[in-house]
């Protein structure tokens, strides 16, 4: 859970600490006071987009620090991927996450001590954390997101069966895609086909070899120069052998290092260091012996013969006009051979190829329908499970007589829209199978059943969103719930029973709620209040814990606009009372 939330130079808030529990914690305010900047806060804080407009001019940045304690397997997930990623959590085993954003733009994140990229603290918020509020309201009346929903409550083994139906959709795409492109450019294919054949046959002919058009030129260079280098490499090994005017019993290079040698050896006795000398001059003994081996192998070899020159140049030019044409040296002409030869199996437009690719197309299509329709048919049993157990919670909401229908649709394909075989019918199929999910509202007897978009008021849909999510939550989901603002256009007896739920949910989850509503305030575990200072040149806000008295004043200003009114504050401890009495049932 999130243990502790501090923010800094956001918005109207200076600078101020959220202490948090684990069970039910609720922000009130008065309207413009800053309780948008407490969700806008944990939003940055956990890799949400970063707005400078938000940023106060005087530091010049917003900090959010948060202090985040994770149990159970979840936490072992998170501690390891933090640790492997170079942080460390505290000696109590809590995690420090903080996030900066300067009046310029700038943004920098901290995880466990140690500075890492934003994507790792959304990463972190999908798994610990779920904001909710009036925008989400708006993404449920999407049909993907309907689609979704419907998915999550499915359970994994469903989400398993989605997935292999993405991965043959994939594929049975690509196929169709490729298959269609091959029949649709043949002529164009065929010429480009044409070309690089014709380049493959000429580099063929010549047949280069890895590095051979430097190893030729440096074969051309010692040919031209043969004479040159006989001659350099000849008195070298004169001068080794004694000199060039040397006699038969003149000393030669070896020799004299030999004399030399044995000069310091003779004295190596009264001081070392001759020793030591006369070991170096050994080994440059051996070395002039070496060169004067090779140097003698070197003239054996050398040879100045014209027609393997002649050679030489034509295979040089041979090789000429292919970097002239294909890349700057004989590798890239070998790399481009074999480009080339993968462009003609991409290019290949052969009547043996399409019949290979159709039947390719149509196996994959048989898997697609059979997932598809495997789909469909998990889709609507869930869709029964989900429909009751939402229709359960709006009952509890005030809505009794309220049932939500999830409709699992199929879709028909369009034209010039690929389809595939779902129980003997003919079908589109998307990314996420052949079916289309509308969530409808049959608010009454009597009342058609619409889609909530049409059928649903702003109250309805509020409440109707709070019921997915206590389904939601009884099916697993992150252990901190943010709800900014969901009871807005709602009151009276449907408010107390959004208290109701949300202090239910919050017997297994953390609840953080924004709400302007007392009937709802009333059940928290902890009561903050978010407050604003207008006393100096700039106005501020800052939080605080509100307990007993102070408690049952600031429900009286939610309620009457009045926190010293004896009626108002009669009221509020009656709410608290009927809440703590609904909390211990």
């Amino acid at each position: 859970m999130l243990e502790e939330l501090r923010i800094t130079g956001l918005g109207v808030i200076d600078d101020t600490t959220l202490r948090l529990t684990s069970g039910m914690n609720v922000i009130t305010g008065e309207t413009g006071a800053g309780k948008t900047m407490v969700v806008t806060g944990l939003g940055l804080l956990f890799g949400g987009r970063a707005d400078a407009g938000r940023v106060r001019a005087d530091p010049g940045r917003a900090v959010v620090e948060g202090r985040l304690r994770l149990a159970g397997t979840l936490g072992d997930a998170v501690r390891t991927r933090i640790t492997d990623a170079g942080g460390e959590t505290d000696d109590d085993g809590s995690l420090l996450l903080s996030r900066t954003v300067t009046a310029e733009g700038r943004s920098r994140a901290h995880v466990g001590g140690r500075s890492m990229p934003v994507s790792t603290l959304s990463e972190l918020g999908e798994q610990v954390l779920a904001v909710h509020g009036q925008s989400d309201q708006l993404r449920l009346l999407r049909p993907s997101e309907q689609r979704s929903a419907l998915d999550r409550f499915a359970g994994p083994e469903h989400e398993k069966l989605l997935e292999s139906y993405r991965e043959a959709f994939t594929r049975w795409r690509r196929v169709v895609d490729d298959l269609a492109d091959r029949r649709r450019n043949a002529r164009q294919r065929s010429q480009e086909a044409d070309l690089l054949k014709l380049g493959l046959d000429e580099i063929t002919r010549v047949d280069p070899q890895p590095g051979e058009d430097e190893e030729l030129r440096q074969e051309v260079q010692r040919l031209e120069h043969a004479e040159g280098l006989r001659v350099a490499a000849a008195l070298a090994a004169q001068a080794l052998a004694g000199g060039v005017e040397a006699a038969d019993d003149t000393p030669d290079a070896t020799q004299l290092l030999g004399t030399a040698r044995r000069t310091l050896e003779g004295q190596a006795g009264v001081d070392p260091r001759l020793g030591e000398l006369a070991l170096r001059i050994e080994e440059a003994a051996t070395l002039v012996g070496d060169v004067s081996s090779e140097l003698s192998s070197y003239l054996g070899e050398l040879d100045a013969d014209p027609a393997r020159l002649e050679a030489i140049y034509e295979r040089r030019a041979a090789l000429r006009a292919l970097t002239r044409k294909y890349a700057d040296d004989i590798d890239g002409v070998i790399a481009w051979a074999e480009n080339a030869k993968s462009k003609l199996t991409e290019l290949d437009s052969s009547d043996e190829l399409l019949e290979e690719l159709d039947k390719e197309r149509q196996r994959l299509a048989a898997t697609v329908g059979e997932l598809a329709g495997r789909l469909t048919a998990a889709r609507r049993e869930a869709a029964v499970r989900f429909s009751e157990a939402v229709s359960v919670e709006l009952a509890g909401l005030a809505m009794p007589h309220a049932r939500v229908e999830v409709a699992v649709l199929t879709r028909t394909p369009s034209k010039d829209e690929p389809a595939v075989t779902v129980d003997g019918e003919e079908l589109a199929a998307g990314a996420d199978g052949a079916d289309e999910v509308e969530l409808r509202l049959h608010a009454h007897p009597g009342a058609p059943s619409l889609p909530l978009q049409k059928g649903a008021s702003g109250g309805e849909l509020s409440r109707v969103m709070l019921a997915i999510e206590v389904v939601f939550a009884g099916a697993g989901g992150p252990p901190t719930l943010v709800f900014d603002e969901v009871d807005s256009g709602v009151g009276g007896t449907a408010a107390v029973e959004i208290g109701r739920r949300l202090a239910r949910l919050a017997r297994t989850h953390q609840v953080l709620v924004v709400t302007h509503l007392p009937q709802v305030a009333a059940f928290a575990d902890r009561h903050l209040v978010v407050a604003k200072d207008t006393g100096g040149a700039i106005t501020t806000s800052g939080v605080r814990i509100v307990e007993e008295t102070e408690r049952a004043r600031e429900l009286s200003r939610m309620l009457a606009g009045l926190p010293d009114s004896d009626l108002g504050i009669a009221h509020a401890e009656e709410l608290l009372s009927v809440a703590a009495r609904e909390k211990r049932a």
